[in-house]
């Protein structure tokens, strides 16, 4: 699996799909309660319901911002608005599940983030979607340095035909 770049008003998204063995529920769980978050990707604290706001560590990048509930419509779209204590910007997170069969399709979007740190966003949200599979299949985490590294030339090429 390799994610998709685009500009979108002058700034960068990143999308990526992917399909997992298992129900529509067991993945909305994966990616919404706190207690199975902190298995795959990184603590999350506060007010998840519609209009609530939260507090994130993401334990393999290393992430730590704020954020609010947008959209939330068990178990089908969840919209974030994210912002990194570091950065000005708000980035948007927007996931959709769509269940076919015993599976589940899952479609992430990250939009918002500079055009020139792109790649390195793509590698990043990449490494967290093969996280989330790993958990799914009850295995652990990825050394995220070590394959955030090896995916930073496929993004890198990615790159150069946005903007």
């Amino acid at each position: 699996m390799l994610g998709s770049l685009r500009s979108e008003d002058g700034k960068g998204a990143v999308r990526m799909q992917d399909r997992y063995d298992t129900h529509i529920d067991d993945l909305w769980s994966a990616l919404t309660d706190p207690d199975r978050l902190v298995r795959w990707l990184g603590e999350v604290t506060g007010d998840l319901r519609p209009g609530g706001e939260f507090r994130a560590h993401f334990f393999g990048s290393g992430w730590k911002g704020t954020g609010r509930v947008q959209t939330c419509e068990p178990p089908h779209r969840l919209l974030l608005v994210t912002q990194d204590a570091d950065e000005p910007d708000e980035h948007v997170i927007e996931v959709t599940l769509t269940a076919d069969g015993g599976q589940t399709i899952l479609v992430l979007e990250e939009r918002g983030m500079p055009l020139d740190q792109l790649h390195a966003y793509g590698a990043g949200v990449q490494v967290h979607v093969e996280d989330l599979a790993a958990h799914l299949a009850g295995q652990e985490r990825c050394d995220m340095q070590q394959r955030w590294a090896e995916l930073m030339p496929a993004y890198k090429d990615l790159a150069t035909n946005v903007g």
